[in-house]
């Protein structure tokens, strides 16, 4: 059972631990979708290391060979820093107060006179 009595502050602690999924996808998908964009990062990380070792033909000489260790060393360095990144839903009182304004800015009715949630 709950520790909080009182209906205002249960409401108040509900709208800041609440969380809601507004990165336009179902709220279902996110399971899928954490799988294909590590995926994707990994099969995009290949693919440019292909096209680097893909210029090396024949004998190569070992700076050539140097410099393109250095170039996949990077490439993996910077897809690692710029990969995929899960975000976290948003507390339902933001959800709810840029729903109001949107509401707002469109002039549709029914909008809570003082604007407070």
């Amino acid at each position: 059972m709950s520790s909080v009595k009182n209906p205002k502050q249960k409401k108040r602690l509900s709208l800041k631990h609440d969380r809601r999924n507004v990165f336009g996808e179902n709220s279902k998908a996110s399971r899928k979708n954490i799988a294909r964009g590590k995926q994707r990062r990994q099969m995009n990380e290949r693919r440019q290391i292909a096209q680097v070792l893909g210029k090396l033909t024949g004998q190569v000489d070992d700076d050539v060979a140097s410099d393109a260790e250095l170039q996949v060393k990077l490439t993996i360095t910077h897809s690692k820093n710029r990969g995929f990144e899960k975000l976290p839903d948003k507390p339902l009182s933001e959800v709810i107060q840029r729903k109001m304004e949107r509401r707002r800015e469109k002039g549709i009715l029914g909008v809570v006179k003082n604007g407070t949630v």
